[in-house]
């Protein structure tokens, strides 16, 4: 924990932290050891411990999770094993067993899934696990928790002896049993059990009648319970041979144990593996949480948050269904120092635990609530001056504590430092402290040390804007109703709106303006000015937004719109070349209709085939040679033409049967020859030359054609 102390663990809570990651561990062994969690020293043990909590994340979406961990403690029986001449009882080796047990199937369960948990198979094949143990208890133990009959010889011998001995206790008993119940001697519920013993319940009065030792009586006194004579002959035997039993069993217990004292080490590694598997399921189950992750590990001096979540009030909000605020929060040699200004209320404090809070936890091996794209550089130490700083036990002032602290920084700030001041600078008089504060801020600033401070000082927040690696930044206002919007704006100072938020709160405007009067104007300018500023800055944020919301969307419109003149484009071309090839089919129908009607006045078929050949030639002579490759894509374009024709048509059956199926539109006027006509389903227009029945013969000019009237309308 080099670097980083008690003091600054507490003041950015992080036992907070450790209280709601201890709720999901299922061993209190594994509480004891979560609540113990800290930052590690080695640096190189940090990325393997967040890999571990994330794949045990990621396990548990998977179809086949990682075996349940649970165990009860093996501390006790750990102690007596390195008591000599300790016994362990029957409980402890089960608990012993199931450790051993639960080890084992965890073992081979990553050992089988290595490639998917490579880091948590790393850890599991440290361990140096045999089977002797649980072997050896298997042998001498039941599953009920009993010793075997053939965990000894001597111990099956006496079993058998006793099972002996058990049937004439019984044999002897029912007969008893059977005379005195003849005899009428017995109550109704004939028998009892004493002292672990089967006795008569004889009636009082006939108790003398009853041979035997009286071994208590009911709570009236109506009923005597008798061991019977005929019993009592084998129960000296049977007191024997449980003694013999219980001795013997007790040789086992003593056995096993000294077979398992020299693995007492090799036990305590079980444990403390199920106990580090524990802690690392809680600290999984709350990344799950709090949406954790891990960030990129950066090799560089830098830190980049991007939507950093502070967890404790990410969990509090989420309770109370309350919106929870994300920060962007970069820091670089180039900009390694922030100075954050501005109201109280607006989230600087938070703003500050967070980078803190989010530090010491990824360096603790907790996944963190921040975006993937994130980048942290691990620090040695940590540094922080948070929250109430007066010394009660010490009787130190809240400056004196203060001083103490920025001497106690001075002396351990370096390059390799992340420090975070809160209020920096209060607690004596603002000239004064303001000025003893900016030294500080020098100091830390030439030694290279990362950092973020909040103030109200407006001589530190020009120090910001004078040094060349340090910059100014504020919590982000509404302008108009001063409500904090918790968002941090860097390159800017911050207002501390003392006269705008004490009119807000209804403080009489002519006491503003005697307060304005009591300090120097400049101040009053400058802090006006700064209040402006933002102000207008925070107007011309939401025009920006606006703007580029207003470009993304036009560009969008016009991506659209260049898409359906495309497509628009491609289907007039189709269309066009549908309508052309249409076109040519009619003049060659009327050329060949042409040629069958004079076949059929003159019947000369030689002149036909000469015409028909004749008129082949031309249409060849007209055809340009294709190429092959041009040849395919003809051919290609002409399946397509076919297809969206095939869909035209089928649209139009479609339509047909609806219409025919829907009740007429308009009363269908009378045609007479001479009406412009067109189909109903058409476009092209054409004159009704005659009128025969229901049928019409329609001129278009090119062509005549013979039509149903019930297919017209007049145009």
């Amino acid at each position: 924990m080099a670097g980083i102390g008690d003091k600054t663990l507490l003041d950015l809570e992080f036992p907070k932290v450790l209280e709601q990651i201890t709720t999901f561990c299922i061993t209190e062994l594994g509480e004891e050891k979560g609540m113990e969690i800290l930052p590690f020293r080695d640096f190189g043990a940090i990325e393997p411990e967040l890999r571990r909590v994330w794949e045990f994340k990621m396990s548990f979406s998977e179809d086949n999770p990682i075996p349940n961990h649970g165990f009860e403690a093996i501390v006790r029986e750990l102690h007596l094993l390195e008591i000599e001449n300790s016994v362990l009882e029957i409980s402890g080796f089960r608990r012993i067993l199931s450790v051993c047990e639960t080890t084992r199937t965890l073992l081979k369960y990553f050992k089988k899934y290595e490639t998917f948990y490579t880091h948590l198979f790393q850890m599991s094949d440290k361990v140096n696990y045999t089977s002797l143990i649980a072997e050896e208890i298997h042998k001498k133990i039941n599953r009920y928790g009993e010793i075997k009959d053939d965990a000894s010889e001597l111990l099956a011998s006496i079993r058998k002896r006793l099972l002996v001995v058990k049937a004439k206790i019984n044999s002897s008993f029912a007969k008893a049993l059977s005379a005195y119940s003849q005899a009428d001697y017995l109550d109704e519920i004939r028998e009892s059990v004493v002292d672990n013993k089967r006795v008569l319940a004889v009636k009082a009065m006939y108790r003398k009648r009853v041979r035997g030792t009286v071994l208590g009586s009911s709570k009236t006194g109506s009923i005597i319970y008798i061991e019977p004579q005929e019993t009592m002959e084998f129960a000296n035997e049977l007191s024997n041979l449980l003694y013999e039993e219980s001795e013997e069993i007790k040789r086992i217990l003593k056995q096993l144990t000294e077979f398992i004292r020299p693995y007492s080490s090799l036990l305590k590694s079980y444990q403390n593996y199920l106990v580090n598997l524990d802690v690392i399921y809680a600290k999984a189950k709350y990344a799950l949480q709090i949406n954790g992750v891990i960030p990129i590990l950066s090799k560089e001096k830098k830190i980049h948050l991007i939507k950093a979540y502070h967890p404790l009030l990410l969990i509090s909000n989420k309770k109370r269904n309350a919106q929870t605020y994300p920060q962007n929060i970069h820091l670089e040699p180039e900009k390694r120092i922030i100075v954050i200004s501005g109201p109280n209320a607006g989230g600087k404090s938070i703003t500050l635990k967070t980078v803190g809070l989010l530090q010491v936890m990824l360096q603790s091996g907790i996944l963190i609530p921040v975006e993937p794209q994130s980048e942290i550089w691990f620090f040695k130490r940590i540094l922080t001056d948070i929250g109430d700083n007066q010394s009660i036990e010490n009787h130190l002032s809240t400056y004196s504590y203060r001083l103490k602290k920025m001497n106690y920084f001075l002396r351990k700030c370096n390059s390799k430092t992340l420090f975070l001041i809160d209020e920096f600078g209060t607690g004596s008089d603002p000239e004064l402290g303001g000025a003893l504060a900016e030294t500080f801020l020098e100091e830390f600033y030439e030694r290279e040390a990362f950092g973020i401070i909040t103030t109200h000082y407006t001589n530190l927040k020009l120090l910001a804007n004078e040094l060349p690696h340090a910059v100014n930044a504020n919590m982000l206002f509404d302008s108009r109703s001063l409500e904090p919007l918790y968002e941090l704006q860097t390159g800017e100072a911050g207002s501390s709106f003392t006269f705008e938020v004490a009119q807000k709160n209804g403080i009489p405007y002519s006491l503003i303006n005697r307060a304005k009067k009591k300090i120097e104007k400049g101040k009053v300018r400058f802090d006006k000015t700064i209040a402006n500023l933002q102000k207008e800055r925070s107007a011309l944020r939401k025009t920006s937004k606006s703007l580029k919301e207003e470009e993304q969307k036009v560009k969008l419109e016009g991506q659209q719109l260049e898409e359906v003149n495309a497509r628009v484009r491609e289907k007039l071309e189709d269309y066009q070349e549908l309508f052309d090839m249409n076109q040519k089919m009619i003049v060659l129908g009327r050329k060949f209709d042409n040629l069958a009607e004079n076949y059929s006045k003159n019947k000369r078929k030689k002149q036909l085939i000469d015409e028909l050949m004749k008129l082949v030639l031309i249409e060849n002579s007209k055809r340009k040679p294709v190429a092959p490759k041009q040849k395919k894509e003809k051919k290609k374009l002409l399946k397509e033409v076919e297809e969206k024709v095939k869909v035209i048509r089928e649209e139009k059956k479609i339509k047909k049967e609806k219409e025919k199926e829907a009740p007429p539109q308009k009363p269908k006027i009378p045609l007479k020859v001479g009406d412009r006509v067109r189909m109903i389903d058409g476009k092209a227009i054409g004159t009704i030359d005659s009128l025969e029945k229901d049928k019409a013969i329609v001129n278009y000019g090119i062509f005549t054609t013979n039509v149903s009237v019930a297919a017209l309308e007049k145009v």
